[in-house]
């Protein structure tokens, strides 16, 4: 049985790809840039592009299983082209699919629900550990975090977390038809994130609160359009429950306990030194 992994070099892909390995699995990691992959041993890394369904042929050779991202790499917008993916997905035999969701049901889930495939729905409301990581220059260069709205709550989860349920759902039964919303196991301010890096590095870090004007012409300055920025903006202002709301799942589905942001930090201390 091959498993094939989209978006492999990314935050949450890279872990899918290890905890199946983990598992025993034969895995094939889709990636645009394969040269550059970076994968563990092992690990068959082919190319492909979502957003170009006719270049997926060679990559579902074979396979019965797919952890399938539902957003364009071209501007992150939701991926047009789920329909074509799941019909190719079919034909070539694929039976479950692991489908990481932003909540909101685009081309991908449509296509993806209206199929024979045993479908799940790996649901995080909040951030990604991983998003600390865009401090990480700031804090070597200056010993300073800026970000507005440093009292917004968030149950930011570790992307081993879902790496690890999308891993048992691919290779399992029961898991046909579920949405899992997963979440880390706390609720942490901006404020509590930058004190858990610095204990960590052993050296104090300053947090330094921007005014949404301020947050609003640095995303300004770094491309991003009106729309988005209004989103992260509105987003982090007024996050909605779900993303402060702990819920057991990860530790429902693995059998273990979701993974502290604390831990995260002492596996990527190295970043922030």
């Amino acid at each position: 049985m091959t498993i094939l992994v989209t978006g492999a070099t990314g935050n949450v892909g890279r872990h899918v790809v290890a905890q199946l390995v983990q598992a025993g699995q034969r895995v094939r990691a889709l990636t645009r840039n394969p040269a550059n992959a970076n994968l563990p041993e092992g690990v068959e890394v082919v190319y492909g592009d979502l957003s170009a369904p006719e270049s997926l042929a060679p990559a579902l050779r074979g396979v019965t299983g797919i952890h399938l991202i539902t957003f364009s790499s071209e501007g992150f917008g939701p991926l047009q082209t789920g329909p074509e993916i799941v019909e190719m997905a079919l034909k070539a035999g694929v039976r479950r699919v692991t489908v990481l969701w932003s909540g909101e049901k685009g081309p991908v889930e449509r296509a993806v629900e209206a199929s024979s495939l045993e479908w799940t729905y790996l649901q995080p409301p909040s951030e990604f550990m991983a998003n600390a990581l865009v401090w990480a220059e700031s804090i070597r260069s200056e010993g300073v975090v800026r970000e507005p709205f440093g009292d917004s709550l968030d149950a930011m989860i570790h992307e081993a977390d879902i790496g690890s349920v999308a891993a048992i759902a691919l290779t399992t039964d029961g898991h046909a038809g579920k949405t899992y919303t997963l979440t880390g196991p706390e609720v942490l301010t901006i404020s509590e994130k930058v004190r858990a890096i610095s204990a960590a590095i052993g050296r104090d870090i300053q947090f330094v609160e921007l005014t949404e004007e301020q947050a609003r012409e640095r995303m300004r300055e770094k491309g991003a359009q009106d729309d988005v920025i209004d989103f992260v903006i509105g987003w982090h202002a007024n996050p909605p429950e779900s993303a402060f709301t702990v819920v057991p799942t990860v530790e429902e589905v693995t059998g273990r306990p979701a993974r502290t942001f604390t831990q995260w930090v002492a596996e990527h201390v190295q970043h922030f030194n």
